[in-house]
């Protein structure tokens, strides 16, 4: 049985890794200059009360997740998708949600008694969220699995690359002077300019 090619396994390789190895080689750049890039910060704040009949919920339960009806609730009439299994934080008389994500960040506060919410939503730009992907933030499993994978495919480009300049160097003389500057360049940054 044949897996294919070096070749073949090189370019599939960097064909799927191509757009998001241009995302995380933009964001390292946006992550390294974060402070000279101005953030697009907007914060949205709504406040409402809920109705008496979702209150008997709140002030039967001492802990766990959010109930399934008020998380149904918040979706349908205010648009508010919250998932069940965010964590709460239950005190006598309110309840407190952290909803962090990608670029931004959210809370909820809920008034245990009288059904009061506050939330409040930030969100800093698409440059603070596409940050945020580069470093998993916030992401969720899932965006964890793609990085992944991802990184096993950047693997699989380079060794399949330094195969086929092994491969191809006798007729290339500056192939190895090359992959040996790739390779003293960060060790030399690291040693004169990188000090704890």
């Amino acid at each position: 049985m044949s897996f294919g090619s070096i070749r073949q396994w090189h370019w599939i390789s960097s064909a799927i890794c191509l757009a998001a190895m241009l995302m995380f080689s933009v964001t390292g750049i946006t992550l390294n200059h974060a402070a000279d890039i101005p953030a697009d910060v907007k914060i949205n704040t709504l406040e409402f009360a809920m109705p008496e009949q979702l209150l008997d919920e709140l002030q039967n339960l001492q802990q766990g997740p959010l109930p399934t009806v008020i998380v149904k609730w918040l979706a349908e009439e205010k648009s508010l998708y919250i998932k069940a299994a965010n964590k709460v934080e239950w005190n006598e008389d309110e309840l407190y949600l952290s909803l962090p994500e990608p670029g931004g960040d959210a809370w909820m506060s809920i008034d245990r008694y009288s059904g009061d919410v506050v939330y409040e939503r930030t969100t800093r730009g698409v440059v603070a969220y596409l940050n945020d992907l580069h470093k998993g933030r916030n992401t969720g499993k899932s965006w964890m699995w793609f990085i992944d994978i991802f990184a096993i495919a950047c693997v699989v480009f380079c060794l399949t690359g330094f195969v086929l300049l092994y491969r191809y160097a006798g007729a290339r003389p500056t192939t190895w002077p090359m992959v040996g500057l790739g390779v003293l360049l960060p060790v030399i940054v690291v040693i004169l300019f990188v000090h704890p």
